[in-house]
Formats: C-alpha cells, sequence, structure tokens
C-alpha cells in the first residue's frame, strides 16, 4: 500500500514538474532581449514537424527542438502549419512562434509598378527583385499563349503592354513572374467595367484603342487635371484626320536606340510606333496607363484644341491652331530664358491649379 501511496505520489511529482517544465518552456522566449535580432525561416510544403523543430533550434529561435516538437504535440500547435517564408526572432516565445506559423503570413515584400512604366522598366524592375532575368520576363510579357490564357486573344495585341495595372504588389519568396504578371493582369481587367465597355462603343473605339490612347495621355502628362484635355487633343486630330505627332510613340519606338532627346531625324524614322509618320494610331500601347487616363479617353474634355506644348513646369499650353501653337513654342520652346531653372518636378509644388487655357 505504501509502495502504491509512493508511486502515485512520485507520478504527481513528475506529471507537475513536466507540466512546469513545458509550461515555463512555452512562456518564455529564447533570448528576452534579442528583439532587433530577425533570423528568415524558410517552412517549405511537406516538412515534419521534427524537421521545423531542428531548425528553429539550430538557428537559435527556440532553446530546444525536443521541447518545441512535444510542446506542439501536446497543445495541438503542430496543426495547420502553413509553408511561407517566415522572419522569427528569438525573442519570441514558442508559443508565439506557433502562431505566427499558423498565420501563413510570411516576409511581405513589394514592388511598384508606377503609371506610364512600359514592358521594359517592368522587367527591368522584375529583375532587380530577383523574379527573373529581363530577357525571360520580356519574352513572357510577349507570349501569345500567356496573352491567349488571358482571354485577349482578339485584342490583337503583340505584348501585354498596357495591360498591367500600375500598382504596389505585396509577395513572398515564393512568388513568380508568371503569378505576378497574372495578378497585374487580372487588376487591369477587374477594373475595365461594363460601363467602361458600353462607352468605348459608344464612341466607336475598342477596347485595345481605348488603351493605346490612354498610354499616349499618360505619356504626355502627369497632371491628372490634364488627361481630359490631353484626350480631347488626340480626339480632334482623329476628327481631322491628322496625324498625332506625339514624341512618346516615336521615344517607345526608338527602344534602347531612345537618348532621352528626339531630333529630327528621329521623328522622320519609320517605325510603327512613330505618330509622326503613321496615320492614326500606333501598333500597340506604350505604357501601362493610370486608370485616369484611361476614363480620360473614355470621357474627354470637350474642346477645339489641335496642339499642346510643355509649359517646362509638367503642364501644357494648348492651341486651338498652328499659328497660336508656333508661338507658344517659340516663346516656351526656343526661348533658352522660358526654360531656365524649370522642371516637371515643379508640377508636385504646385497642387491642383488649372493650367491656362484649360476648361472647366
Amino acid at each position: 500500500m505504501k509502495w502504491a501511496k509512493l508511486l502515485i505520489f512520485v507520478s504527481i511529482l513528475c506529471i507537475a514538474s513536466t507540466s512546469f517544465v513545458f509550461y515555463r518552456f512555452a512562456n518564455e522566449p529564447n533570448e528576452v532581449t534579442a528583439t532587433s535580432k530577425k533570423v528568415e525561416i524558410d517552412i517549405l510544403k511537406g516538412m515534419r514537424p521534427h524537421e521545423i523543430s531542428f531548425a528553429l533550434e539550430k538557428e537559435g529561435i527556440v532553446k530546444n527542438a525536443t521541447l518545441f516538437y512535444w510542446l506542439g504535440r501536446l497543445t495541438g500547435g503542430w496543426s495547420g502549419i502553413r509553408a511561407a517564408d517566415y522572419e522569427l526572432s528569438p525573442s519570441l516565445t514558442p508559443l508565439q512562434i506557433f502562431k505566427i506559423l499558423k498565420s501563413g503570413i510570411g516576409i511581405q515584400r513589394s514592388i511598384l509598378i508606377r503609371e506610364g512604366n512600359n514592358i521594359f522598366q517592368i522587367a527591368e524592375i522584375f529583375e532587380k527583385e530577383g523574379l527573373g532575368a529581363r530577357d525571360s520576363i520580356l519574352r513572357m510579357l510577349r507570349s501569345p499563349e500567356l496573352i491567349i490564357s488571358f482571354g485577349l486573344k482578339d485584342e490583337g495585341i503583340r505584348s501585354l503592354e498596357g495591360y498591367l495595372y500600375p500598382n504596389t504588389y505585396y509577395f513572398d519568396r515564393k512568388e513568380t513572374a508568371l503569378n505576378l504578371i497574372k495578378r497585374m493582369v487580372d487588376a487591369f481587367l477587374h477594373t475595365w467595367t461594363p460601363e467602361f465597355d458600353a462607352r468605348a462603343s459608344e464612341i466607336g473605339l475598342s477596347r485595345k484603342e481605348v488603351v493605346i490612347l490612354a498610354s499616349m495621355v499618360e505619356k504626355e502628362t502627369g497632371a491628372s487635371f490634364e488627361r481630359p484635355v490631353i484626350a480631347s487633343v488626340f480626339f480632334n486630330r482623329m476628327k481631322k484626320k491628322m496625324k498625332f505627332q506625339s514624341d512618346p510613340t516615336t521615344a517607345y519606338g526608338m527602344g534602347e536606340e531612345y537618348s532621352g532627346n528626339l531630333t529630327r531625324e528621329d521623328l522622320r524614322r519609320p517605325s510603327p510606333y512613330n505618330t509622326y509618320t503613321v496615320p492614326g494610331l500606333p501598333v500597340g500601347p506604350i505604357s501601362n496607363p493610370n486608370p485616369e487616363s484611361v476614363r480620360a479617353v473614355l470621357y474627354p474634355a470637350d474642346t477645339d484644341y489641335l496642339y499642346f506644348v510643355s509649359k517646362n513646369d509638367g503642364t501644357h499650353m494648348f492651341s486651338k491652331t498652328y499659328e497660336e501653337h508656333s508661338d507658344w513654342v517659340r516663346k516656351l520652346q526656343l526661348d533658352p530664358r522660358a526654360r531656365a531653372g524649370k522642371s516637371w518636378r515643379d508640377l508636385s509644388k504646385q497642387g491642383k491649379v488649372k493650367p491656362e487655357g484649360a476648361v472647366e
């Protein structure tokens, strides 16, 4: 009888001792003061609990892999662990670590695709973020199979230029370039509403034509209040069967040969994108436009303008006649004093002040 009581006592003592050990382990970090220390741990799909436990011990995140393993078994911590690239710290308690591993929220990186970026710039951004080589990204963006997979076969496009929605995209280390491209195109398609379809049909344009014009508007101005006015100029020139003569289209057609400045020879150079030589629209979009530029094309301002010239501060002077336009070119572009000390960056300092000649 005494031995039985002693055995029960020892068992209770062992259970209590074990419970205390696990309780203390579960609620104490490996290094309390290591709050600034961060370690990347890649939890792969199919990893077993003991593999994760020893990986965490090896990186100094937990004190004891065996205790961590059994803590997970006893508390159900291993149920629902999700594969991801996590950022953990020795200052976290084991219970906090299990909570993070169940969240699936791994290290988030971000990539910024700016309004007006073209596929060449996007490919370079992808390369810098480790998403693939520039040339391979460009091949992907020009892939006929990929274009067809998005249901864009009937658009008659050569690449996904114009259909990549500008935004900040968050991704983890497992993100592929292909998946990110799909997210960008899906975002564009989501913003193209039935209202846009109806309006495009009303003004006699296909979606591709709207995107081409929007990409041109995007490259011509960074001033949001000017977009509908710029669009109106393009529509007015179309009605009169005038060439667009848009510098950004010529620059795009030159590709890597474009040095940052256009010459008269460049403007005469044949290219399916050069709207100084090609009547009508260029063969495809020249950038990935802001939704505001798309809306500006669908709902242009009502003006009689046929020309515009840069005021050297990010905005433009609009004219109805060639004589008036030529006069402004002399004043704003050919006179060095008009350009001295000015930059398109001045636009951000002006707020939403309407340019001279802009309509309400």
